[in-house]
């Protein structure tokens, strides 16, 4: 995993969204492609001519069928990982060795009923809050280290989460 000023050449752009809830547990969401247990944030491409930002929000329409959420917080860095040799000829053609992340630490405003993960494109099967220290376990072992940085830097939006847990 890198952290870099601006997305290496031969990435993916993509955003990630740390969405918290009002206890500070984490969404994350069971992949729908995977035939084994794959957990994640709310993630996809950032589009021509939209900002990051942008494309996280309408990730989180998309992957989470919700907009009730608010940017806490934007990554410093682009924090790129790169896939598994078999993962990167099936995905995107192989395109792309990797991906090249901005993220965003979101809260969610909204209630448990206002998630619908059977959005028009679904990527999600099932989905759970989870405290940020369960996360790294759930996580398909390529991305850990990425989720790890990205709890790193959300560190301060966590905080209260011990507490109220």
């Amino acid at each position: 995993m890198l952290a870099t000023a601006a997305p290496l050449p031969g990435y993916r752009r993509n955003v990630g969204i740390m969405l918290l809830n009002p206890r500070n547990h984490v969404f994350v969401g069971q992949r729908r492609d995977m035939p084994s247990a794959a957990w994640q944030m709310p993630q996809g491409g950032i589009d021509k001519g939209e900002t990051p930002r942008e494309a996280a929000l309408r990730e989180l329409g998309e992957e989470v069928g919700t907009t009730q959420a608010v940017v806490l917080a934007e990554s410093a860095a682009w924090l790129t990982y790169d896939l598994p040799e078999e993962l990167r000829r099936k995905l995107w053609r192989g395109r792309w060795r990797g991906q090249s992340q901005k993220w965003f630490g979101m809260r969610f405003t909204g209630e448990d009923r206002d998630i619908n993960i059977n959005t028009r494109h679904p990527e999600f099967s099932q989905w759970q809050w989870v405290p940020s220290d369960r996360i790294v376990d759930l996580i398909v072992p390529f991305k850990r280290e990425l989720y790890r940085a990205v709890l790193e830097e959300f560190a301060e939006l966590l905080k209260e989460e011990k507490a109220t847990a």
